[in-house]
Parts: C-alpha cells; sequence; structure tokens
C-alpha cells in the first residue's frame, strides 16, 4: 500500500512561488501563500459546480445522504427558527431546513463560491423551495450578519477548504443566538486501521480517475483528497471549537470516522 508521503512524490507538481515574507498556508499538499488559497479553491469549485451533486453519489455511494439525515436529527432545528447553512453548495441542507422552519422561520444559503450558488439557487427553485429561503455569498472568515442572529449554523464538507478556520469559528459563534448550536459535517479520519489503508488507496488512486471521467478533472478532486488529509483530526477540531468559545462540543464518527459529526453550543 501506497503511503501518503509516497503519493506526493509519485505525483509531483510544481510548488507556486510567493515572497517569502507572506504568510502561508495549505492547498491540499501544497504550501501556498494565504492571499492565493481562497481564489485557488474558488477555481476547484467553479470547475465541479454543474456535477458536484451527480459525484457526491458516485463518490460516496450515497452514503452521503445518510450522513446527513444523521445531522438533521442533530440538529435541533424547529419551527420558526432561523438556520445559516454556510458553505452550503448545492442547497441539500437548505432544501430539507425549509420545510422543518416552515413560513415563520428563514434560512440562509451562503456560499462563497458563486458558481455554487448559482447551482444551489436553481436546484432549489426546481424544487419548488421558495418564500423562507436566502442566498448571500459570503466568506466564512467574516460573516455579513449581526451578532447572535441564527439558531443554527452548519457547515457541510466546506470548513476544510477555510483559509483560516480558527477565524471562521469564531465569527460562526458571534452570529449564532445564545442557546444554539453550530454543526460541522466533515471527512475526518478513520478509526480502523485497514479502513485507512483502503480509504487512502482509493482517495489517491480512484477518486481523481472519477473526476476525470465525469467532470473533465481529475486535479480538482485530487485536491479535495488532499484537503481531507491536511483538515483537523476529530479531537484537534474539537479543541479549536472550544478555542472558539463553544460549549460541550463533542463529535460522532459516521462510517468509522471517514466522516465527524462536530457539535457545540453558544450559551
Amino acid at each position: 500500500m501506497t503511503n501518503q508521503t509516497n503519493l506526493e512524490q509519485d505525483q509531483p507538481r510544481q510548488q507556486p512561488q510567493f515572497d517569502s515574507n507572506e504568510e502561508t498556508t495549505h492547498f491540499g499538499f501544497k504550501t501556498v501563500a494565504k492571499s492565493e488559497k481562497q481564489k485557488m479553491v474558488a477555481n476547484v469549485f467553479h470547475s465541479v459546480a454543474g456535477k458536484y451533486d451527480l459525484m457526491n453519489d458516485l463518490l460516496s455511494f450515497g452514503i452521503h445522504r445518510v450522513w446527513k439525515r444523521f445531522t438533521i436529527d442533530c440538529s435541533g432545528v424547529r419551527k420558526g427558527h432561523k438556520v445559516l447553512d454556510l458553505a452550503g453548495g448545492t442547497g441539500d441542507f437548505t432544501a430539507k431546513f425549509s420545510r422543518i422552519v416552515g413560513d415563520t422561520g428563514e434560512v440562509i444559503l451562503a456560499d462563497i463560491n458563486d458558481s455554487m450558488l448559482r447551482v444551489g439557487r436553481e436546484k432549489l427553485r426546481n424544487l419548488g423551495v421558495v418564500g423562507n429561503v436566502n442566498y448571500v455569498q459570503a466568506n466564512a472568515e467574516a460573516l455579513p450578519f449581526p451578532d447572535n442572529t441564527f439558531d443554527c449554523v452548519i457547515i457541510s464538507f466546506g470548513l476544510r477548504n477555510v483559509t483560516d478556520k480558527d477565524k471562521a469559528l469564531r465569527s460562526m459563534f458571534r452570529v449564532l443566538k445564545p442557546g444554539g448550536r453550530l454543526l460541522v459535517l466533515e471527512f475526518s479520519k478513520p478509526i480502523l486501521d485497514p479502513l485507512s489503508k483502503i480509504y487512502n488507496f482509493y482517495s489517491f488512486n480512484i477518486l481523481p480517475k472519477i473526476g476525470e471521467v465525469v467532470v473533465n478533472d481529475g486535479e480538482s478532486y485530487r485536491y479535495l483528497a488532499e484537503s481531507i488529509r491536511m483538515h483537523p483530526e476529530q479531537d484537534i477540531l474539537k479543541q479549536m471549537m472550544t478555542e472558539a468559545g463553544f460549549e460541550q462540543v463533542n463529535y460522532y464518527n459516521l462510517s468509522a470516522g471517514i466522516v465527524a459529526l462536530h457539535r457545540g453550543y453558544k450559551f
């Protein structure tokens, strides 16, 4: 089995150039200037937006729907609530929460990427999801909402793409009402070693090939695999949420830790 280090060596790619005095971060396995990451992530999602839902079904074998149902069950959202679906992409959670909150509630579908937001808006309108849904292009690190606005903030498979995760978590905490909760659904670290090895092989050998065939873009799906490996594992993200101000933070390992749902409260 090829390990992560060898995978990086087997797939040599030119490192971007940046000023040595500029702050850096990671873009997958690459080191990039912080100022460039947002644009690079945007290019990935501009490329995949049109077939994002199809690829979710193909790459997860449809299991992402089970993960999302569990997340909704843990949300505590009810009639009249105001929900922020952050990095909400094509709007799967927005559609579900729109029905739950009803006419007296509101769901805001927010995404930094205008291509994803356009696809999400078109999809939801075609489904008849109107009236209590609004759309906002927003950066998770600086949310354009007043303090204490939302009963629930959810970010699904989006936090790993954020440049400054600590800043984003603080921003989410700020816009939550006292008593509100944050839900972070994200790929994480498998808790079973044999599964981890199979998952690594699938992520770096199969996933980019499917991306190449279906959307003619294997590199974007290679980035997505790399971004998962660079994302903080379960206990580290739990600590980050606690440091951002959240209380009673816990997490649930789904599919043996391939995905984890973190939940924290603002009191």
